[in-house]
């Protein structure tokens, strides 16, 4: 799956929605501004109709057209209003639902290392919190934005009707105040960056928490990480406290200059209408003005203000999940061709981003349907073997190949379709146990999913639970057994049914006798597929073609099982040790 890259500003990230729906937004703008000119327009209607009731002869004084006018504007406000609040609350939702599908679709097409380096918890956080904050700015704009700026020039036309002069100073004051507003807000993006940081990370630090709440649990440690979360919502509620007070500071400043402009305007009507310049309805158009105004102006620095800080947490989510992805789909890429799943190691250079060398120019041929077992000490580089073949990282030098075909000029998501995995950490979602294994093929019918289970001898103890295939299996599946969540990864890695297999120490969560259970449906799962075996338990490999020991990311020995006991090396050392092992037991 290839996703569009994500802009890495907010401005441009919420452009990127405005113009994926153009008419929407189009029209909603249309209709709150329509609004907001008609309550402007109501104001003036009053204006008249104050000014036909002052008439001196009362009897021929036409005061019904003013007051349809009035009347009817208010229905049309109203009308508007409520339109725009159904095609506002759509438009926005909607908005929302596609940034957090986008960002989740970028955010998985990172590679593993980035994940390593970033807590699980805060990148699904920084997801909820962008879509949270975009949706905040887009109802200030339609809400407590818009609709002051038409209040603004609605209020100008009018007063150009009654005094240019007040129209030029409403206008000086408010270029006044907006001056004063954005250079607060400015001054405060530091502060508010900092908070929307500190949010991310300190709930990051709790779903951690909460996620290993068994260790938490094992260690007596629920003190101690009480008292270190403490540490951590004590900063960020610094960073909070700074945040509210410069958006405090911000409202002092503009409720001190609108008092002087509510005022000022007021005071100037009223000397207007005493030297007989304007009407009575002209000051109560001016004083209905002003304070909408007043009151609106406070709605849209508040926005502002607000806007500012949903603008940080944006910016502070763009940061860290909108980076450049460092493993890429090729563009185009090459149809992924059948075959029997040959592999091909071509003077492969890699290294870990801190720089420690892995392998250099390493190569290794590994024939269709041949079932190799990969050994030898931590850190010599088997995992790191079985990762680059999936592509989860990118190799610096040479070049790896399935069915001669180089593995980056096929998209990702090709590429892993030819691959089954039964890691050693079995991952398992808060799903029915049907839909856990049917994660390997998902449109796989209920009779192949039994049958998998089957082959992976997980179908009884399936059966004998309260739901059983419907069974909840809880988060990562905590309410099954080490054994059971491996039985039910093997059952779909049979589902899946894919050309080349990895077993990544695919036995370990077993006693002995489920695992003799497993080896006998794993000889069945890895017949006529190329099968690469990280093993620390060398039972498990023991009837392999073909046994490959790496020490320090390259290849000390390789050949078939009995022939390498036979040499007396390193394989051979490393079966006596667990033979011995056994025996002690």
């Amino acid at each position: 799956m290839t996703s569009r890259p994500i802009p890495s500003r907010p401005v441009s990230f919420l452009m990127r929605y405005i113009r994926l729906r153009p008419w929407h937004f189009g029209w909603l703008f249309t209709i709150i501004v329509s609004a907001a000119g008609c309550a402007v327009g109501v104001q003036y209607a009053m204006k008249l109709l104050i000014d036909a009731m002052a008439a001196t002869d009362r009897q021929a004084a036409d005061v019904w057209t003013p007051l349809g006018i009035f009347l009817g504007l208010i229905a049309a406000e109203n009308v508007l209003w409520r339109l725009g609040g159904w095609l506002g609350g759509r438009t926005v939702i909607a908005t929302g639902v596609d940034m957090r599908l986008d960002l989740f679709a970028h955010l998985t097409g990172h590679s593993m290392r980035y994940f390593s380096a970033h807590l699980a918890g805060s990148l699904g956080n920084r997801i909820s919190a962008t879509a949270t904050a975009a949706r905040e700015i887009f109802s200030s704009l339609t809400w407590n934005i818009v609709p002051p700026f038409t209040d603004f020039i609605g209020a100008v036309i009018v007063l150009l009707t009654i005094d240019w002069r007040m129209a030029v100073a409403l206008v000086v004051f408010v270029l006044v105040v907006a001056a004063a507003i954005v250079h607060l807000g400015l001054r405060g993006r530091p502060v508010h960056s900092a908070f929307a940081e500190q949010s991310a990370r300190t709930n990051g630090e709790l779903v951690d928490v909460v996620s290993n709440v068994w260790t938490v649990k094992a260690f007596s440690a629920r003190g101690r990480e009480r008292d270190r979360l403490a540490g951590e919502f004590a900063v960020e509620s610094r960073a909070q406290m700074r945040s509210w007070m410069h958006l405090e500071k911000t409202r002092v400043v503009h409720d001190a200059c609108l008092w002087v402009m509510a005022g000022s305007m007021l005071l100037w009507a009223l000397m207007l209408w005493k030297g007989g310049q304007i009407t009575t309805g002209d000051v109560v158009i001016v004083s209905a003005l002003t304070f909408r105004i007043l009151h609106g102006s406070r709605d849209l620095a508040f926005a502002l203000v607000s806007a500012t800080q949903q603008f940080s947490a944006i910016a502070d989510s763009l940061r860290v999940i909108a980076q450049p992805h460092d493993v890429r789909d090729p563009l185009p890429a090459l149809p992924a061709m059948a075959g029997g799943g040959r592999i091909e190691f071509d003077d492969v250079t890699y290294r870990y981003p801190e720089g420690r060398k892995v392998f250099e120019r390493f190569t290794l041929h590994i024939p269709a349907g041949q079932k190799v077992g990969f050994v030898g000490p931590s850190g010599a580089g088997k995992s790191t073997l079985i990762s680059l073949i999936q592509r989860l990282d990118d190799v610096q030098g040479g070049r790896i190949l399935i069915d001669g075909q180089p593995i980056t000029g096929l998209a990702q998501d090709d590429l892993r379709a030819k691959i089954g995995v039964v890691p050693q950490d079995i991952a398992l979602f808060h799903r029915p146990i049907l839909e856990n294994i049917r994660y390997g093929r998902p449109d796989a019918t209920d009779e192949e999913v039994y049958a998998a289970a089957r082959h992976a001898f997980c179908d009884d103890f399936i059966r004998q639970l309260p739901e059983g295939y419907g069974t909840m299996v809880g988060e990562r599946g905590v309410r099954l057994s080490g054994g059971q969540r491996q039985r039910l990864g093997i059952a779909r890695a049979f589902l899946k049914d894919a050309p080349i297999l990895i077993l990544d120490e695919a036995t370990s969560a077993l006693d002995t006798q489920s695992e003799m259970e497993i080896q006998t449906a794993l000889t069945n799962l890895t017949r006529g597929r190329t099968v690469l075996a990280v093993a620390h338990r060398l039972s498990t490999v023991s009837a392999f073609d073909r046994i490959v020991v790496l020490v320090d990311g390259r290849i000390a020995e390789d050949g078939k099982p009995a022939e390498l006991r036979r040499r007396g090396g390193v394989f051979n050392s490393l079966w006596q040790l667990q033979a011995e092992g056994f025996a002690a037991e």
